[in-house]
C-alpha cells in the first residue's frame, strides 16, 4: 500500500515538489537499518516534500519471521521503499531512499542501492545485533556510510562510544553519531555527518 504523509504542500512554499533554484548537486542517499529502527520516521521528519511510503500492516505470518523485540507497538512495515527529499546549504539536494530492514527483502537491495553515493545506517542500541545483516549489505555494496544510533526512551545509556564501535566492528574512519529520528534538526545533523564523510573521502581520493 503506497501512502503519503502530511498535508499536500501549497505551490510556491518551501515544500513545493519543484527543486529549488539553488540546487546544484543531486545526491542519492540510502537510509538503511533493521526492522523498526526508525527509517520511515527519519525521512518523515526531514523531507521538504510529502514523503512517499510503501507500507503494509504486520500480519501474523510476518510476526513469525520479523524480530519484534523492542518494537512491539509497531503495526506496519515498509515493503518496498520510503522516499523523501531535503535541500542542504550549498545547493546540495539529498534524495532519501529508505530500504526495508528484513532479510527477506534482500533481493530489492541491489535495485534500491543502484546509483547511491552513501548510506546512513540507523541502529537501535537495545538490539545492536539486529543491525549486522544491514551493515553487511552496505559493506558488500562498497557504499561509504555513517552510523546513527536512534535514541529510544528505554535505550541503555551505559555503553561508551568505544564499546558501541567495537560491537558494530566499525572502521576508525566511519562516522558514528546519535540522533532522534523524530526531530528534524537531529536527523539533519546525522545526514550532514554522512555528507561530510563523503566529501572527506572525495578529497582524500583526489589527493592521491
Amino acid at each position: 500500500m503506497i501512502q503519503t504523509t502530511g498535508p499536500r504542500p501549497a505551490p510556491g512554499t518551501t515544500q513545493d515538489i519543484h527543486l529549488p533554484d539553488t540546487a546544484r548537486d543531486l545526491v542519492k542517499i540510502l537510509v538503511a537499518g533493521p526492522f523498526g529502527v526508525g527509517k520511515t520516521t527519519l525521512i518523515d521528519s526531514v523531507s521538504e516534500i510529502r514523503p512517499l511510503h510503501t507500507e503494509e500492516p504486520l500480519s501474523e505470518a510476518s510476526a513469525q519471521v520479523d524480530d519484534l523485540a523492542g518494537v512491539r507497538d509497531k503495526s506496519t512495515t515498509t515493503v518496498a521503499v520510503d522516499f523523501g527529499r531535503i535541500s542542504l546549504p550549498g545547493g546540495v539536494v539529498l534524495y532519501l531512499f529508505g530500504t526495508p530492514g528484513q532479510e527477506r527483502f534482500r533481493a530489492l537491495w541491489d535495485d534500491i542501492a543502484y546509483g547511491a553515493l552513501g548510506a546512513l545506517v540507523l541502529v537501535d542500541s537495545r538490539r545492536i545485533d539486529a543491525s549486522f545483516d544491514v551493515l553487511g549489505l552496505v559493506e558488500e555494496s562498497g557504499l561509504p556510510y555513517a552510523v546513527a544510533f536512534n535514541t529510544f526512551p528505554d535505550a541503555p545509556r551505559h555503553h561508551t562510544r568505544e564499546q558501541l564501535r567495537t560491537a558494530l566492528d566499525l572502521e576508525p574512519g566511519t562516522p558514528m553519531v546519535t540522533c532522534d529520528a523524530r526531530d528534524a534538526a537531529s536527523s539533519v545533523d546525522a545526514l550532514l555527518a554522512l555528507v561530510q564523510h563523503l566529501i572527506d573521502r572525495d578529497v582524500t581520493e583526489d589527493s592521491r
